[in-house]
Order: structure tokens, then C-alpha cells, then sequence
């Protein structure tokens, strides 16, 4: 073998750069849809054959490129969109690293016509040859420009025989210009597959508009069950749309997120998402959702993978934190009778394809409004509040746990603990009734019970039809949201371990723990350095004194050295609060007197999140008349 070292041709070293930047004909169509918006262009033409492998045709009406910069532009490390190292703090552009026209030219026949006026002469370009010459000459094009690409990989057969079939390579075509499509509403879009056109968008900024395009790419179950979101802090901007957690998927295929304008994948996003549907997504579940990030250029890198798919935060704990208090505070605020949708909708007309997971059919439901707080009278025995007001019903003759008392649990025995729990079940008493025969009042969104069906299950009568409520379920989800705010209102009570226990750690984890003794502090943890991998741990939160805290404190320091932050303590507490609110609530077979379902429906109507239970089931769905007349054939 020859030791010496020499310089590689254009033509190889533009390969290389190739197989970062160009896996598929996806890619290429990304990088081109990329310039082109980077040039303002407000219309994209996409003409693909046989799955982009024989042909790609990206036109676009943007600035154009000059005469003289047409041969640059297949030059490798050549852009208009930076000039020194300075731009990169802030980058404004999709693309900016300058590769990609000539990576694509290295492995596939590219012309690349262009005009910056309307007197419809341009000029083409063609990069040929060993060491890539660039060959001008004169050309009919009007404004903008047009990038054609043949034969991908013609010349690279190594890398053609990965490519899979027709299909599958324009399905991951059609996903990256859906992609695109959702990060610039004011750009029309046109997409056609052997000359058969396959999309259409206009472009649009109004919210309707946009939520016409998010219905077009997600599906219009997506934007039936969808709630739009817009809140602001500290310099960063949330906003878009968040399905609700019955519209779950098998896969994580409904998750745009988009930093800037710019579509990506990130731990920080996907870690603080997850952790806003801990408490509602069932196990195995994936949100759907279209969000929007916006924050200063300067604090986030781009340049961190050639695809640029991966950013960098600056401060990934402060949007660590934000989305997850955005997102956590956008599904509580969710309650019957919001417009909200039915948690869970089934036996409808079933939707099919990107938007259909494993959940068929999605309705929607109109609620009526809410009604005033002295719209019905109390009646019964006690203090019962009415409809709206004052302490509902289902709550009197029991009390939630004190923080005290709930911290106190931690320590008692399995048998103890259950037993405790129970007693958190409630004693009825009065509750608003529905009006007599001839008032005319608002019916809650609820309505009102009629019957208890097997023990399991009420069934009330509301403004558009029929609700059919899991009572367990549901009083889970009650009993758990006030036993959360319980131990909010008192903090996390800690308990001194009889015997310290000794971890072994690295000494990188040894100077974490050191670092954030304030945020241990605050989860109820007391951490003592015991030697450069040592630590003691000599207090816990009551509530995990019989847990697994060596594990816990691990994976908290595995997330402060990845993340930042952590929520490992809270969310292991939860998981015990909730198995106390399900030994706590209401069992099957329990015989409730009409007052007590009301009360349950009026609680329901006031608590947060209480479309799902503790483990992310539906507690309530909706049947409407329409539907039962379909049953049965009524007015055909």
C-alpha cells in the first residue's frame, strides 16, 4: 500500500461530505426546499419520479443567484448566508455550511437554472468532470431558480443498493416536505409524485388557515382533538397545538417540534414533554403534537450535526422547565366543558391511515356552559355546596390527608398504608339536583345521573345526549389531584435514615451532588460527601424511607448531569399517590344513590385533568343523540 500522503480530488472529497449530508433522496429534497426558503421564496414546485431516485425537480420563486456566483454555488464551503465566524452565534438560515449543492452534484447529475429579474433570461449552471468544472451557460427561467436532480448515486453504486423501494423512499419524501410545510404557513407548496400531484398547500397566516394546513399534514381527527396553546416567559415563546391525551399513538409519528423555524430532535424537548403527560398518557403511549419554540438566535447552537436535526440550549434547564410547565399547565386546564373533546370516543366513524394510531375514530363535543354558582339549590342533609360552589359534596364527612399525614404514610407497613387510604373515601352528602319539571336551567356539561349501570358505571343525561362515566376511574383521578395539592401546600417532609446509606459513585456524579445540595435539599434529600466516590445519604423524603433511594438518587444524578434538572423524586411520589388514591377511590360494585353520582360529576367538572385516570384511561365519554337516533333508524 502506498504510505504517502496527497490531496483527494473535488470529486472524492465532495463524495465524502456526500454521506453525511445525503442519505436518500430525502435529503436532497431538504436541502433544496431549505434554500430555496432561505432565498424567500413564497411557492415550492416538487416534481419526483420513481420515488426521487431517477429524478428531483425543486422550483421556487425566490431571489435568484447572480450570473457570476452560479459557478460558487457547487462549490463545497461556499454560502451566501455567512461570512464569519461571529454569524454563527446567531444563525437566521436553515442551511449556512455551504455542502450541500456540491455534495449532491458529486453524486447525482445536477443543473442548477436561475434569474433574479422578470425578463425570463437566466443562466444554468453543471458541475462535470473529475474535478467538478463548473459549465455556464444562458438559459429561458423566469424569477427564482429551479435545481434538477438525476440518478441519484449513479455513479456511487455502493450507496445506491441501500436505497429501499419506490415507495418507501417517496414516503420519507412526503414526510420531509410535510415537515417543512408545518414550519412555514406563509409559503405555498406543491408536491407531485410521477406527475400525479400529491399535495397542495396554500399559504395562509391566519390561526384558520394554519389549522387548515396542521389538519391537511396530521390529519383532521389531529386538529379535532387538538388544543392551541400560546404562553410567553423569560424570553421564550411557546405555541401551537397539542393533542389531548385520548388522541394517543402507537408511535411517536405525530411529534413536530421546531426551534425557530427550524424542525428538530432533542433529549432536553423530548424529556420535558414526556414529563407533561407522566400523569395522563396510558403506559406505551406517545403525544401527538405541532409546537413551536421561539428564543433568541444566540441562545441555541445549530451547528452541531451536519443533517442539522440536533440543536444545542444554551440554558437547557430554563427551556427544560418552561415547556414543561407550559405544556403540564395546558392539559390541566382541560375540564368537561371547555369545548374539549370526549377522552374517550369510540365506535365512530373510524379514520384511517397517518392520523389513525391504534385508537379508530375520534368525536368531538360541544359542551354547554358552565352554570352559575347559584343556578341550583342544594338540598339533603348538611352543608352540601351547590353546583359550582363552596366545598362539593362528594367531599363532605371526609377530608384529604394533611401533608403531615400524608408524609407519615411513607413509613407505615403495605397493610397500614391501604388501609389509610381508604379512609380518604367520601361520605355524601347534599348536591344540586336537576331542576324540576318545567325550570328552565343550563345543564352542566356532565348533566345529571340517571342510573348506575353494574355497579361500574353512570350513566347521566346532558345537553347533547348520553355521558358514561367509569366512577372508579374518576374518583381516582379526584382523590389523586387533591392529594398532589396537599403535599404541595406542606413541601416534601424528610426523615433522617436510622443508618446512613453509602453509595459508591463516580467522582463526577460525587461533585454533582456537591454542586446541587440545594436541589437535593429541596427534594427532602440530605447527601453528605463521604470521599472523592462516596456518598452518604442521610435523609429522604417520608414518603420513599422504604423506597428504592439508592436507584433514586442515582437517576437523579444521571438527569442533573444530562438535563440540568430533575423530576425522578416527585414523579416516584406521585406513583405512590396514586396507588394510594386507587385503594382510596370508589370500588366497582359500590351502589351510589343518585345525589353521590351527581356529586362525583360535579367534581369532575372542577378538577384538572380529569378526562383520565391516574394510569392515562378515559374516565368519560360522550354519546350523542344524533348517534343513538342512527341506532335506531330514526328520521330515514
Amino acid at each position: 500500500m502506498n504510505q504517502h500522503i496527497k490531496s483527494l480530488s473535488p470529486r472524492l472529497a465532495n463524495q465524502i461530505a456526500a454521506g453525511e449530508v445525503v442519505e436518500r433522496p430525502a435529503s436532497v429534497i431538504k436541502e433544496l426546499l431549505e434554500n430555496s426558503l432561505d432565498a424567500g421564496a413564497t411557492r415550492l414546485d416538487i416534481d419526483v419520479e420513481k420515488g426521487g431516485i431517477k429524478r428531483i425537480k425543486v422550483r421556487d420563486n425566490g431571489k435568484g443567484i447572480y450570473r457570476e456566483d452560479l459557478p460558487l454555488a457547487l462549490a463545497r464551503h461556499a454560502t451566501s448566508k455567512i461570512y464569519e465566524l461571529d454569524d454563527l452565534e446567531a444563525v437566521g438560515t436553515l442551511g449556512f455550511r455551504g455542502e450541500a449543492l456540491a455534495s449532491i452534484s458529486s453524486v447525482a447529475r445536477l443543473e442548477l437554472t436561475s434569474s433574479r429579474d422578470d425578463s425570463g433570461k437566466g443562466w444554468q449552471v453543471t458541475a462535470e468532470g473529475r474535478d467538478m468544472e463548473a459549465q455556464l451557460q444562458p438559459a429561458a427561467h423566469p424569477r427564482g431558480t429551479s435545481v434538477e436532480v438525476r440518478d441519484l448515486f449513479f455513479n456511487t453504486p455502493a450507496r445506491r443498493k441501500f436505497l429501499r423501494t419506490e415507495k418507501t423512499e417517496f414516503g420519507r419524501i412526503d414526510e420531509t416536505v410535510k415537515r417543512l410545510a408545518l414550519s412555514r404557513f406563509d409559503v405555498a407548496i406543491h408536491l407531485r409524485h410521477n406527475g400525479k400531484g400529491v399535495h397542495n398547500l396554500r399559504a395562509g397566516e391566519a390561526r384558520v388557515e394554519k389549522e387548515r394546513r396542521v389538519a391537511q399534514v396530521c390529519g383532521p381527527a389531529f386538529m379535532e382533538n387538538a388544543l392551541h396553546i400560546d404562553m410567553e416567559r423569560s424570553g421564550l415563546r411557546l405555541w401551537g397545538w397539542v393533542a389531548q391525551p385520548a388522541f394517543s399513538r402507537s408511535q411517536a409519528d405525530l411529534q413536530f417540534f421546531y426551534v425557530n423555524g427550524r424542525a428538530i430532535r432533542d433529549r432536553v424537548v423530548t424529556h420535558a414533554v414526556r414529563q407533561a403527560f407522566a400523569d395522563v398518557l396510558y403506559h406505551g403511549r406517545h403525544p401527538a403534537f405541532v409546537l413551536y419554540l421561539e428564543l433568541d438566535p444566540a441562545s441555541v447552537d445549530v451547528n452541531v450535526h451536519p443533517t442539522k436535526h440536533e440543536v444545542r440550549f444554551r440554558d437547557g434547564r430554563l427551556v427544560h422547565d418552561f415547556l414543561y410547565s407550559a405544556l403540564h399547565r395546558a392539559l390541566a386546564d382541560v375540564r368537561p366543558g371547555d369545548g374539549s373533546d370526549s377522552p374517550a370516543q369510540v365506535n365512530q366513524a373510524p379514520v384511517s391511515g397517518l392520523q389513525a394510531g391504534e385508537f379508530a375514530g375520534q368525536g368531538s363535543m360541544p359542551l354547554a356552559p358552565a352554570m352559575p354558582a347559584n343556578s341550583l339549590a342544594s338540598s339533603g342533609t348538611g352543608t352540601g355546596a351547590g353546583y359550582g360552589g363552596g366545598q362539593p359534596a362528594w367531599q363532605q364527612g371526609a377530608s384529604v390527608p394533611s401533608p403531615a399525614a400524608i408524609a407519615g404514610l411513607g413509613a407505615l407497613h403495605q397493610g397500614a398504608a391501604e388501609t389509610a387510604a381508604r379512609e380518604i373515601s367520601h361520605n355524601p352528602y347534599a348536591v344540586a339536583q336537576p331542576p324540576a319539571d318545567g325550570a328552565e336551567q343550563e345543564v352542566p356539561p356532565l348533566g345529571f345521573a340517571i342510573a348506575q349501570l353494574h355497579g361500574i358505571y353512570i350513566l347521566a343525561e346532558n345537553a347533547d345526549g348520553m355521558v358514561v362515566v367509569d366512577m372508579h376511574a374518576a374518583h381516582e383521578r379526584i382523590v389523586y389531584e387533591q392529594m398532589k395539592a396537599a403535599l404541595d401546600e406542606g413541601g416534601l417532609q424528610a426523615q433522617p435514615l436510622l443508618v446512613p446509606l453509602s453509595i459508591a459513585v463516580s467522582q463526577k456524579e460525587a461533585n454533582v451532588a456537591e454542586e446541587q445540595a440545594e436541589v437535593f435539599g429541596q427534594l427532602g434529600f440530605e447527601l453528605q460527601r463521604a470521599g472523592p466516590e462516596s456518598l452518604l445519604v442521610r435523609q429522604a423524603p417520608s414518603l420513599l424511607a422504604r423506597g428504592p433511594v439508592e436507584q433514586l438518587v442515582r437517576d437523579v444524578l444521571a438527569d442533573l448531569i444530562a438535563q440540568g434538572s430533575s423530576n425522578r423524586i416527585r414523579e416516584h411520589i406521585n406513583t405512590i399517590l396514586g396507588t394510594m388514591a386507587c385503594h382510596g377511590s370508589v370500588r366497582a360494585n359500590r351502589r351510589l344513590s343518585i345525589p353521590e353520582m351527581n356529586a362525583l360529576l360535579r367534581d369532575m367538572e372542577h378538577t384538572e385533568r380529569s378526562g383520565q385516570c391516574n394510569h392515562g384511561r378515559p374516565t368519560w365519554t360522550q354519546v350523542k343523540l344524533a348517534d343513538m337516533d342512527k341506532w335506531f333508524l330514526r328520521g330515514q
